[in-house]
């Protein structure tokens, strides 16, 4: 996108929803949902609000177009290996899904021990730990190497302004989050699906370095993906092309993902305890660049956002006439 465009977007950026007619309004960390539990639809209002260390950070402009384009992407790309919720996108920012009732855990499936945050799996390694969410991790590994094997490394799903708690597998049938045969089913979509999104992001020139995958069970009784699939607020990538030299140099691979935004506040002194600092109009278009960018690397083909106030332009796609 060019600069003019970046900075119109500013302007246009979607912070928050009231939208009548839908259903019951239920707010997220990005996401309002509106729950037409009748119908057994929710329609998702992807907002151009950014979270970061379980905190709600501020705005980037056209986040919420990108990610709902790319969870699109991912849910069609991928039906071959799971069912997913997903029935129709009327609006760049909008999707209506299957209502799911949700597995209470999020399926965070890491193939790199890398991270910023005070829970991260590099950030255990670092101190001396050798035990993450119950897998034993081996001796002489550098920052940012490739494990071993792709470990599922379970969280819980906390509300909003809490922090989600990491969990060995085992505590997550021991706490009757699930039953010990969904954790089977469960387990085997994550691994099947993060296998997918290695292959494809390899395709592209990328590393899809960590992800974390929400999963619920229909009316049917089937297991669905939900929520969202490979985009940059739920995974982590890598360019390929810069790896290799940051492992021997012991830099950072060059990232494209908004751990650009964690990694700012890291530097300005923030370890994710207390309230965060406020972002500055320039991390937020550079998080905004990077949004886009990885749309287009993911998918091939340019992101063109629309400049339409957002709420009206809602509105208008979903049939709700002006305010």
């Amino acid at each position: 996108m060019d600069e003019t465009t970046l900075r119109r977007g500013l302007e246009l950026t979607l912070e928050r929803t009231e939208l009548e007619g839908l259903g019951e309004r239920r707010a997220g960390k990005v996401r309002d949902s509106y729950v037409d539990t009748a119908a057994g639809r929710r329609t998702i209002v992807v907002s151009d609000r950014i979270s970061a260390f379980d905190h709600v950070l501020g705005t980037v402009p056209f986040k919420g177009q990108v990610l709902n384009g790319l969870a699109a992407h991912w849910f069609e790309e991928s039906r071959a290996v799971a069912p997913n919720h997903l029935i129709a996108v009327p609006d760049p920012a909008v999707s209506v899904v299957r209502e799911c009732d949700p597995f209470a855990v999020e399926m965070v499936v890491r193939g790199y021990l890398t991270g910023s945050s005070s829970t991260s799996i590099w950030t255990h390694y670092a101190q001396g730990s050798r035990r993450y969410c119950g897998h034993v991790l081996p001796e002489g590994m550098r920052k940012h190497e490739r494990l071993p094997r792709p470990l599922i490394t379970p969280t819980t799903k906390a509300e909003l302004g809490a922090h989600d708690e990491p969990l060995a597998p085992e505590q997550v049938v021991e706490r009757g989050i699930c039953s010990a045969a969904d954790w089977e089913q469960l387990s085997d979509l994550a691994l099947r699906m993060y296998e997918l999104g290695t292959r494809r992001a390899a395709e592209r020139g990328l590393i899809l370095v960590d992800t974390k995958y929400e999963l619920g069970r229909d009316p049917d009784g089937r297991i669905l993906f939900i929520d969202e699939i490979h985009t940059p607020d739920s995974s982590r990538y890598w360019y390929a092309d810069s790896y290799e030299e940051a492992l021997r140099s012991g830099g950072d691979p060059r990232a494209l993902d908004k751990e650009l935004v964690r990694r700012r506040l890291v530097a300005d002194g923030y370890d994710g305890r207390g309230s965060p600092p406020p972002l500055t109009d320039e991390i937020r278009l550079e998080a905004a660049r990077r949004y886009a960018e990885l749309f287009e690397q993911l998918i091939g083909r340019p992101f063109t956002p629309d400049l339409q106030p957002p709420i009206e332009r809602i509105r208008r796609s979903l049939g709700l006439g002006p305010r």
